[in-house]
């Protein structure tokens, strides 16, 4: 079985947005980055080798503009199908994040106010529907789509037959990427205590490294120890009854 190598490609700032390039026995992207961002995407995945037209398959992580905003663009671009889970359907369909953006903290809620999360992009249909885990050893690569619910009800992550996770928003760096290294939650989860279940599913897979959407890769036992801690943070917020969680619109249109 060949080996498949994790390829980061930077969609804004150094790492603030990233979408990932899987190198196998044909190449598979991961997450579309930002609306107009598709070429830059392409090109890099150029950069590296490796014709846009080779690409088999597009990976959307979740239903947020930031991780399928160039989805039809690149689709355009490569001539590649889209996979994305059932439960983001409705996002993927119309175009918008389902809202209101529910805050994990401070940033979150500074972001919630930025009018271009609140964009409508440019809509699309899935070539490949998601609804459990889904080898991709057909589309050339040694991994595994996996549902990580929570971020969003459709969420999914990627591992690696070598153990590299790639792991959308399930987890992230600090201050949206600027802190590297540093395990904290994206700005925003639609129910965090599944997010959290989720993330302790995956690390009890043993990955090697997790590859996020924003920032550099993180490592594992840095991120059980996180785990732990935000695991007791969730319990007295749920206690005090201050944990907000999405119950509408979780399924496909």
């Amino acid at each position: 079985m060949s080996r498949t190598k994790v390829v980061p490609i930077p969609v804004m700032g150094g790492h603030n947005i990233n979408a990932y390039l899987l190198l196998g026995r044909r190449p598979v992207i991961v997450d579309a980055g930002t609306p107009g961002s598709g070429r830059r995407i392409a090109e890099q995945v150029a950069s590296h080798g490796v014709d846009p037209a080779d690409v088999s398959l597009i990976v959307v992580t979740h239903g947020h503009i930031d991780h399928f905003g160039s989805a039809a663009e690149l689709h355009r671009l490569t001539g590649a199908p889209v996979a994305g889970h059932v439960a983001d359907l409705g996002p993927f369909r119309t175009g918008r994040a389902r809202e209101p953006y529910l805050p994990t903290g401070r940033m979150g809620r500074l972001m919630a106010r930025n009018k271009n999360l609140h964009l409508r992009v440019e809509p699309f249909e899935p070539g490949v529907l998601v609804t459990g885990e889904t080898d991709l050893d057909d589309f050339g690569v040694a991994a595994r789509i996996m549902p990580t619910p929570g971020h969003t009800a459709g969420s999914v992550s990627v591992l690696t037959g070598e153990g590299d996770l790639v792991a959308g928003d399930l987890i992230a760096n600090s201050f949206f990427g600027l802190i590297p290294g540093r395990p904290a939650n994206p700005p925003f989860h639609d129910d965090p205590l599944l997010n959290l279940a989720s993330l302790r599913r995956m690390l009890d897979l043993n990955p090697t490294r997790l590859h996020v959407g924003h920032g550099t890769p993180l490592e594992p036992d840095r991120v059980r120890r996180w785990a732990s801690r935000e695991h007791r943070r969730l319990s007295r917020l749920g206690a005090a009854g201050r944990i907000r969680a999405r119950t509408d619109g979780a399924g496909a249109l």
